[in-house]
């Protein structure tokens, strides 16, 4: 019987080259820049643009001009374009693997997560890092102790990210923003960025911490209706809660090893 060939999925040539896997791998932690990711990978600049261009084409990386400086721009891993195609290559292999695949827990149930403690920064701390905090808690069931400050506290938290967040049930009357200061000194397992303007002011931590940058937009930022403006925040709040998914893992695994050592 003739066996007729049949090409692996994109998706799957795609990642496989060992440097477009290493820039995955580091993507899927944090948000970088080109010479982040050049002093991390050690690989020349030229060789690192070539590869991030095929996962951008790929659509597995995206851009973004920081906030900070719009000269510098910000890569990030797409997770649920990396899922979404990796199921979808998986169910050419077989149709039972995409459900195998989609019932597997994107984080531990809380009674198994270890004892940890994240601090998400911003400006402000008047929405991206209030919500983060309140996402956080409410994702792990109050097993991860979550809180969040900003370098130049607003006055009060943004009416809009209270609104988001009452629609997924989660209170946050209580939430007030507050100075990073307040927290020096303090240990954390990790210490996560939603801001690219407060990146070169992060506090200095004991241990130091895990650090993690997620360049998210102001949603804040956003001129237009009111409708607008809160489809800007959901937005972000969704945004939020698929990079806290991944992160929970990835910190209970870390603590794990740590103890274990």
């Amino acid at each position: 019987m003739k066996i007729v060939a049949a090409h692996p999925p994109g998706v799957l040539k795609l990642v496989a080259h060992e440097i477009r896997w290493a820039v995955l791998r580091e993507l899927a932690r944090s948000d970088y820049r080109v010479q982040e990711l050049v002093e991390r990978l050690q690989i020349p600049q030229n060789l690192l643009s070539y590869h991030l261009r095929k996962l951008r084409e790929g659509q597995l990386v995206t851009e973004r001009r920081s906030s900070a400086d719009e000269r510098e721009v910000y890569y990030r891993l797409d997770l649920e374009q990396f899922q979404a195609s990796y199921l979808a290559a998986g169910s050419l292999v077989h149709p039972a693997l995409t459900t195998l695949m989609e019932n597997v827990p994107l984080s531990e149930s809380p009674s198994r997560l270890p004892a940890l403690r994240v601090l998400f920064l911003c400006t402000e701390n008047s929405a991206r890092s209030q919500m983060a905090e309140a996402l956080l808690r409410h994702l792990s069931h109050g097993e991860i102790e979550a809180y969040s400050a900003g370098s130049q506290p607003a006055v009060k938290v943004h009416p809009l990210a209270r609104r988001v967040m009452e629609q997924m049930g989660i209170d946050m009357r209580q939430a007030v923003p507050k100075h990073f200061q307040v927290f020096e000194g303090q240990d954390f397992d990790a210490m996560v960025t939603v801001c690219d303007r407060v990146v070169e002011s992060c506090p200095t931590f004991p241990d130091d911490p895990e650090r993690v940058h997620w360049s998210f937009r102001d949603p804040a930022s956003v001129q237009g209706t009111e409708a607008e403006q809160l489809q800007a925040f959901e937005q972000t709040a969704q945004q939020l809660i698929t990079r806290i998914r991944s992160l929970l893992p990835q910190l209970a695994h870390k603590k794990r090893n740590a103890r274990e050592q």
